[in-house]
């Protein structure tokens, strides 16, 4: 592939020219690029950086490799966009769980959306002309988003939306938000919601955003009074959003975190570099180490599985354990290592490492808790217990 876009075919031999390509294309850009702040940034910097780095690289094409062309991709392996996303992070030019939303939310689209809604919506998102965010998590419905009550019915005018979802990543950036509503009887569980893709500047929508222990407000409450949202809009059939979901879910679990390992080696090579002599200790640096390369490995073996066309399921659950545990265990080992840096830092260098410290915590919570993940390993893998 070249820097003006051209299609990537066969998986291995086109993921190794991609990735030769790219590379070279990487070093060539380093200034146009380069974040324009040290260390962390502020959520605010970290959204203009993305922005600006995925318009570069789609227009020069290499974050269209891997889409469907439908979408305005180039076609071709998954794998392509696998890579570019770990080189983008491995070299610290965007932050990796605000460039992971768009593996969560793009591929589910493209699969349910109308042709011609995902034709129009997919390349905006790819090329950071828009955020989107995920309306699933409820006050009282997270785990278990059978039990959400966030409601749509159905009027002349389309279907009118009231209610409320929380812990909304991104949502004060957000133009449009993939939507999971309650649109038949609370009994009706998983079997009564309905999924839609509404306009977040539609009139109704209240976002207040949360504050979080790491001082960036990446999550919010959303309130929705009396929104219309277009029938048009609707992702699936009627009361399929079930379906939905169970799609979305497996790509929050797993391929879109594949980027993350870079961003996790990348952080324990800057610690040997910085630790003071004798501050690390090797048999945690050891374990830590061995759990980074499992999750590597099961992480490579599931965008390998999507790229041959397999679907997605409740194995990927594996896939988020594995990730938590590991980049927890990297974590705990740097706060050992850098004791001042992450209790006390506060310049833009040695304040990344208290920043990212702090949010590894929530990595056993995002994207549904190490308990769910491991209760779905149980009954859904194992067949242990009963699988409700």
């Amino acid at each position: 592939m070249t820097g003006d876009g051209g299609a990537v075919d066969g998986a291995a031999e086109g993921l190794a020219e991609f990735r030769t390509d790219l590379d070279a294309w990487l070093d060539g850009h380093t200034d146009a690029l380069a974040p324009g702040f040290e260390g962390a940034g502020t959520l605010d910097q970290q959204m203009a950086q993305l922005a600006k780095v995925k318009r570069l690289v789609f227009d020069a094409g290499w974050m269209r490799s891997g889409w469907p062309q439908r979408v305005g991709g180039l076609g071709g392996s998954t794998l392509t966009r696998a890579y570019l996303g770990e080189a983008l992070t491995a070299r610290d030019l965007v932050e990796p769980g605000l460039y992971s939303m768009t593996e969560v939310l793009a591929p589910t689209m493209i699969d349910y959306a109308a042709p011609e809604l995902a034709a129009a919506m997919v390349p905006a998102l790819l090329r950071g002309d828009e955020t989107w965010c995920q309306g699933f998590s409820e006050p009282d419905a997270g785990s278990n988003l059978a039990a959400l009550a966030c409601r749509a019915e159905r009027t002349d005018a389309g279907w009118r939306v009231t209610g409320q979802k929380v812990w909304t990543s991104l949502a004060q950036y957000a133009q449009r938000c993939v939507l999971l509503t309650r649109s038949g009887p609370p009994e009706a569980a998983h079997r009564g919601i309905t999924a839609l893709f509404v306009d977040m500047d539609s009139p109704g929508i209240t976002v207040r955003p949360i504050g979080t222990m790491h001082g960036s407000p990446e999550f919010s409450e959303l309130f929705f009074d009396g929104v219309v949202v277009p029938f048009d809009r609707m992702l699936g059939e009627e009361g399929g959003g079930w379906a939905v979901a169970m799609d979305l879910l497996p790509f929050e679990r797993s391929t879109s975190l594949w980027h993350r390992a870079a961003f996790l080696h990348r952080r324990l090579q800057e610690l040997l570099e910085t630790a003071p002599p004798g501050a690390i200790d090797p048999y945690r640096l050891g374990e830590a180490t061995q759990l980074l390369y499992a999750f590597r490995a099961r992480s490579r073996a599931t965008q390998h599985r999507m790229a041959e066309g397999d679907r997605l399921g409740p194995e990927t659950s594996i896939d988020k354990v594995l990730l938590a545990t590991a980049e927890q265990t990297v974590f705990d080992l740097i706060a050992d290592a850098l004791v001042a840096e992450v209790t006390m830092g506060d310049d833009p260098v040695s304040g990344r490492w208290r920043t990212e410290y702090l949010y590894s915590r929530a990595a056993s919570i995002y994207g549904g808790s190490a308990e769910i993940q491991r209760n779905i390993i149980a009954r859904r893998l194992l067949d242990l217990g009963d699988d409700r």
